[in-house]
């Protein structure tokens, strides 16, 4: 499902710049990012879901593609959600009913 998500790594906003997904479902996410990542990393991010509401989980890179430098994103990359709490769970699924249109 296609839904604008931000995410950044968990931690104090200051300290991160936002980027924003292209796909994402309760599964995980594809993005688009200048940082290098190898499959299997470990990552765990604040998905900024509306205004100030943020979810946090943990995800591992599946896929990464490198894109053409005349692309503005160094590389696209697939990331597998593996663990998030209930309650996050729940506002990410809210976020992609809204995103969807679903009532």
């Amino acid at each position: 499902m296609a839904a604008m998500v931000y995410y950044r790594p968990a931690g104090p906003a200051f300290l991160h710049h936002r980027r924003s997904s292209v796909d994402v479902s309760l599964g995980g996410m594809r993005v688009y990012s200048d940082e290098e990542m190898s499959v299997g990393d470990s990552l765990e991010l604040d998905l900024l879901l509306d205004d100030e509401v943020t979810a946090r989980c943990w995800a591992r890179v599946a896929w990464v593609e490198r894109l053409d430098p005349t692309v503005s994103a160094r590389f696209d990359i697939g990331l597998e959600f593996t663990d998030m709490a209930d309650g996050d769970r729940g506002l990410l699924t809210a976020a992609l009913r809204r995103g969807s249109g679903a009532a």
